[in-house]
């Protein structure tokens, strides 16, 4: 990509406008500030400088311009935020043609021929298109969607590829084909409805589908393999188009299959992404809690979705997130749902339950003896408790099994605290931040202060002083530091150092604990010197150790 393309984004889009879209800023002096969108915070502290053009979270200790903010916020790489913006800003992005472009960028293209090659040949289908209607999906979401056909030959994507110049090492590659003992290589999807997956930014990676005519030798579902574009513990289905909804409606509904995901979109619910049929991980969920804490699990009913639930739930609570469970009725699938009533999903949804609630409403069902109840209950309900990172939400919930199984409440907090102990929690991630020293700091308030018009202090003088103290080396590394690096500092001073006599006052702090450091350095260097009985060492330890009492 010509960087000419990100500094004309540059140029028509502003930070604050961007990141405004995504989140509420209060303007705070010069700047602008926000509670973080990456963590859970009750006091703003995510800060935008329009001058800059820059953000910086204290919270989580991200910072970077409008790319870097959007690729978080959105889960995509650079390429897929510079099509987003672009987008936004109103440029067309100009791909240059043949070799010149990037590997990654002709593969995007060739997926891009292979989504439009199945789309078409289910407009020819008239079985494919009988079994889509009779699934319940209207002709519009077929469209909004892409939903295709891969024909039943072995090798007509193949064939169609190779005539438009595609070279098979490159559908190998991002795995629309493959051979067994190398011998011709065949289509990967064959006789199979296929759902395009798409990136955050809604540029299709893989596929999956789902086969027309079952048999015994072949999945009902199929996946793309994880590639240079899709890795499964990445991608979520539907997020391109769910994303929005989240941020508003300020929860998430996780299901199982691409059916279920197209019919709960197509029924209003738009919130919806898929897992498509892989096991959640960290990554997944990550993507989501950017856009939302809260989060709805509706999978299956059988064994296997009440597992997967399950893992996922433990997941969810120790990043973090509320979780609520929706209580699918026995041996159904959203899809079923949706296609019989759509009112019908939607109550389901309303009546979701927190995750604790859930488990402890379906122990209670099994009206077990009170003994294996009390097994049960330290089993299966106390470590989701364990996860919450609230002890009032903690006692909440405690008290609540107490009321319904009538253990005491001392009994539980001891099983509780038993559980914890032993390490069955997973530590809560926890952001390490490294201080910054003296330097860092005065190199913020000397970039800072270069770039006013009317700086609050005189630099020359600033610059006397630590020539003074470390020389014209010391003077020259602060000149010449580049400020991307410092970005939380200066974000920090901007918001501290609002009146002349503070800044002096800290900056005089500074100085002195920067010669400290300085003189420090020094005197460690010289004592093995020292212990050689080197005079002058001896004479130079001696005058740095009156200063440093000084100083101190």
């Amino acid at each position: 990509m010509s960087s000419s393309n990100v500094e004309r984004i540059k140029e028509r889009l502003d930070i604050v406008d961007v990141i405004g879209s995504y989140i509420k800023l209060d303007k705070a002096g010069r700047n602008y500030k926000a509670k973080s969108p990456f963590t859970n915070e009750k006091t703003p502290s995510f800060y935008v400088s329009p001058e800059r053009q820059l953000y910086y979270c204290f919270s989580s200790g991200k910072g970077g311009d409008i790319f870097t903010f959007v690729q978080d916020m959105e889960g995509t790489d650079f390429r897929g935020a510079l099509k987003i913006l672009a987008e936004r800003a109103g440029i067309k992005l100009e791909h240059e043609d043949g070799e010149k472009l990037d590997e990654r960028d002709r593969l995007l293209v060739l997926i891009d021929k292979a989504q439009k090659f199945f789309h078409q040949n289910l407009m020819k289908n008239k079985e494919a298109q009988d079994y889509v209607s009779s699934r319940g999906i209207l002709k519009k979401t077929v469209m909004d969607w892409q939903i295709g056909y891969a024909p039943a030959e072995w090798r007509k994507l193949r064939e169609f590829l190779t005539s438009k110049g595609v070279k098979d090492l490159e559908m190998k590659k991002v795995g629309l084909i493959k051979s067994l003992d190398q011998k011709d290589p065949y289509d990967t999807f064959r006789d199979r409805i296929t759902f395009p997956i798409y990136d955050t930014s809604g540029r299709c990676i893989a596929f999956s589908g789902r086969i027309l005519h079952p048999n015994d030798k072949a999945p009902k579902y199929l996946n793309s393999p994880d590639t240079v574009l899709f890795k499964k513990s990445d991608v979520l289905y539907g997020l391109h188009k769910a994303k929005t909804a989240i941020r508003r409606k300020d929860y998430s509904i996780l299901v199982e299959g691409q059916m279920d995901l197209v019919l709960s979109h197509q029924a209003g619910i738009t919130n919806t992404v898929a897992s498509s049929g892989t096991a959640i991980t960290e990554s997944h969920l990550k993507r989501l809690k950017q856009l939302s804490n809260r989060i709805l699990i509706s999978f299956d009913s059988d064994e296997a979705g009440f597992k997967a639930a399950n893992k996922t739930a433990q997941l969810a609570l120790n990043m973090g997130m509320e979780v609520k469970v929706v209580a699918m009725p026995e041996g159904q699938d959203p899809a079923d749902i949706i296609k019989r009533s759509p009112d019908e999903w939607k109550e389901l949804l309303k009546n979701s339950k927190h995750i604790i609630d859930f488990y402890i409403d379906r122990l209670l069902q099994k009206k077990i003896d009170r003994r294996n109840l009390a097994k049960e209950v330290a089993t299966h309900v106390l470590p989701y408790v364990a996860e919450l990172a609230s002890d009032i939400e903690k006692s909440h919930f405690i008290s609540r099994i107490s009321k319904e199984t009538g253990f005491r409440e001392d009994a539980i907090w001891g099983d509780l605290k038993k559980i914890e102990k032993s390490g069955h929690v997973v530590e809560k991630d926890k952001s390490i931040f490294k201080s910054e020293t003296p330097q860092d700091r005065i190199t913020a308030i000397y970039y800072w202060q270069k770039s006013m018009k009317e700086p609050l202090i005189e630099m020359t003088l600033v610059e006397k002083e630590l020539s003074r103290i470390g020389g014209e080396e010391l003077v020259k590394s602060i000149q010449e530091a580049d400020p991307k690096g410092l970005n939380k500092v200066l974000f920090e001073i901007e918001q501290n150092y609002g009146t002349k006599d503070i800044l002096n006052k800290d900056l005089e702090e500074l100085l002195k604990n920067l010669e400290i450091h300085i003189l420090s350095k020094k005197t460690e260097a010289l004592i093995p010197l020292i212990q050689k009985e080197d005079e002058k060492a001896k004479k130079e330890f001696s005058q740095i150790s009156k200063r440093l009492e000084e100083l101190k």
